[in-house]
């Protein structure tokens, strides 16, 4: 089954579908008010993301160090921000997306 990514205004969903109209199902079953700005068949059956793209590089185990910020924080957003910002250096833009990225995993 080929693996597609589906871009909306607010999402970038990737799933398996058998084609393109299963896969614009898939939007319409999970986000309805949604409508898809691009479909595109991917030519392999994985998704990768490169680490280097979204600013990731170095030693630093970045979902480590900010789950361990948000259990310090307590999962207050705000406070794990600033730790997340002296502990590694990073500037505010940086640590926001960091922090609210694994808010999202469910730290």
């Amino acid at each position: 089954m080929p693996l597609f990514e589906i871009e909306t205004d607010s999402h970038i969903i990737i799933t398996w579908a058998n084609d393109e109209s299963a896969a614009r199902g898939v939007v319409r079953e999970s986000y309805p008010r949604e409508t898809p700005l691009r479909v595109t068949r991917r030519p392999r059956d994985c998704w990768v993301i490169s680490k280097a793209a979204l600013g990731i590089t170095g030693g630093v185990d970045v979902c480590h160090t900010a789950r361990d910020c948000l259990a310090k924080a307590a999962g207050d957003k705000l406070h794990a921000i600033r730790l997340y910002m002296q502990e590694t250096g990073a500037d505010l833009e940086r640590a926001r997306k960091v922090i609210e990225s694994n808010m999202v995993m469910g730290w």
